[in-house]
């Protein structure tokens, strides 16, 4: 399955850094946090990937010394291990789910796609959120997590199909959206274009159609938002390297 990572957005929080480079491209010790996401995935076999890339989009290209032309795959090593990787620039001004709705000539028709945020890290099972997507046989799934109740809230029920989905509650305690989705290529179809925001009809309308469910993930998340947040994020590096057995 090919793995998304939505890596075009301004970053404005982490302004300190993103002045100059774009979020993802932020290092946690020797690694940018897009890299660590990658390796996520990988552990679980998973090696191809689709970087949707926006602002500063150079830096990815420069990054990744195999990368030619735009949206054509090349072959890079992580940790030893062979990657196909394909970059995009997806438009400087277009939302999230604008950048997912650029990368469907990119897959198969009735593929199944694994995609995520550029700016967060988990001790997540790949294997299980997909063995559950697949279960579900609904048309995506998105990985529900608890901490701080800064992002998206969703209510689940007891069949674990999202009820409700609301975007940056003031107040929330909580499933939150944690990203680490799993969708069928036909969930794409939700997507007007560049304006629309993932978070706000495409996934709200997968809700109403009951084709939205979450994966309960109860271990480690973490989302670098602010700077804090990557403070914190270079403590564990140091402390574990992001060996998750290491953090229990």
């Amino acid at each position: 399955m090919k793995v998304v990572i939505l890596a075009g957005g301004l970053g404005t929080r982490l302004s300190e850094y993103t002045e100059t480079i774009p979020k993802p491209m932020i290092k946690i010790g020797p690694y940018p946090m897009v890299v660590h996401i990658m390796k996520s995935y990988l552990k679980f076999g998973h090696k191809e990937f689709i970087l949707a890339t926006g602002y500063k989009s150079d830096y990815f290209k420069k990054y990744f010394k195999n990368f030619k032309k735009n949206a054509v795959p090349f072959k890079q090593k992580i940790d030893k291990k062979k990657c196909l990787i394909t970059i995009i620039d997806t438009g400087l001004k277009t939302l999230t789910g604008g950048r997912l709705k650029r990368i469907k000539p990119l897959l198969e028709e009735n593929e199944n796609f694994l995609f995520t945020y550029g700016d967060g890290i988990s001790s997540i099972n790949i294997k299980k959120l997909v063995n559950f997507h697949r279960k579900s046989k609904k048309l995506i799934t998105v990985t529900a997590v608890r901490p701080p109740a800064r992002f998206g809230e969703l209510k689940v029920n007891k069949n674990n199909n999202v009820i409700s989905f609301k975007e940056k509650p003031q107040v929330s305690d909580g499933w939150i959206n944690g990203g680490f989705f799993v969708a069928k290529r036909n969930f794409l179809n939700l997507i007007n274009g560049d304006k629309d925001i993932l978070e706000k009809k495409p996934l709200e309308l997968a809700c109403k159609k009951r084709q939205l469910v979450a994966f309960k993930h109860r271990g480690f998340w973490k989302c670098m938002d602010v700077k804090r947040d990557r403070d914190e994020l270079q403590k564990i590096y140091k402390l574990s390297k992001f060996n998750w057995k290491k953090l229990k």
